[in-house]
């Protein structure tokens, strides 16, 4: 593994009561409420979460980049029958989890440090959900948004398994994201607009060894409702719709713990 230039460690700062780290001083990469740390404080995160609209009980979870462990800790708390796995480049981030309250390693959470694009490739068939959301300093590697990596994903999910990517609209690798990952899942994609300003979150799903997946089923209907404008049309609606899901997990009535 490469070594990270000094300028672009993590920084961990306080911000307004909350507790952010950033590769970039003032590019917030995640935030942690302290008196509520498995809270997700970011609008993308809320928007990661809308998997289980697709997966609502997944065995087993797969992240891409561990951050400060806002989507890691809140699918280990409100999807307690759920394993989780980390994949995270950098040991330095990792090397931070105990100030951003990330549970230790156990039977059904454990963060490993690796390259995710290499072990991608070992992962077949293993994963009802990825959640891909690694970047650095220059925002999305190159490794984790190729042809090669999204067609890994694919076969690293069992059928009618959902992958949930990260994605800047202002990346200029954004269309060629867009268009390799549609690639890779055969069409299979979608999104809902506005759910996160910037950050889109695109849900590709593998399909199903017998019709009407659920998954699959969503990610028809979803698709359907973007004609022109993904999900339930608007911005505002999609972001409530986030809001709201996130809710009813901490509850646990979309679950059932």
């Amino acid at each position: 593994m490469t070594s990270i230039p000094d300028h672009h460690r993590p920084l961990v700062r306080h911000r307004r009561g909350r507790l952010s780290l950033e590769f970039t001083p003032g590019e917030v990469q995640s935030q942690m409420d302290p008196a509520d740390p498995d809270a997700l404080v970011l609008a993308y995160a809320r928007a990661m979460m809308c998997f289980v609209l697709f997966k609502p009980n997944p065995e087993h979870i797969v992240m891409v980049g561990l951050g400060g462990g806002s989507l890691a800790k809140f699918c280990h708390r409100y999807l307690p029958r759920t394993r989780i796995t980390v994949l995270e480049l950098r040991a330095d981030v990792i090397a931070l989890r105990e100030r951003f309250a990330i549970p230790p390693d156990s039977e059904r959470f454990r963060v490993i440090h690796c390259d995710a694009a290499s072990y991608m490739k070992e992962l077949k068939d293993s994963a009802d959900v990825l959640l891909v959301d690694g970047f650095d300093a220059d925002g999305l590697p190159n490794a984790l948004a190729s042809e090669h990596f999204y067609a890994d994903c694919r076969r690293a999910l069992r059928p009618d398994g959902v992958l949930a990517a990260n994605v800047f609209s202002y990346d200029p690798k954004y269309r060629s994201v867009l268009v390799r990952l549609s690639n890779a899942f055969h069409d299979r994609i979608c999104q809902f607009t506005g759910i996160a300003g910037n950050n889109h979150i695109l849900f590709a799903i593998r399909p199903g060894r017998a019709p009407g997946a659920p998954a699959s089923t969503m990610q028809r209907r979803v698709a359907a409702w973007g004609s022109p404008t993904p999900g339930l049309g608007f911005g505002l609606a999609n972001r409530l719709l986030a809001i709201y899901t996130v809710a009813r997990l901490r509850k646990g009535d979309l679950t059932g713990n």
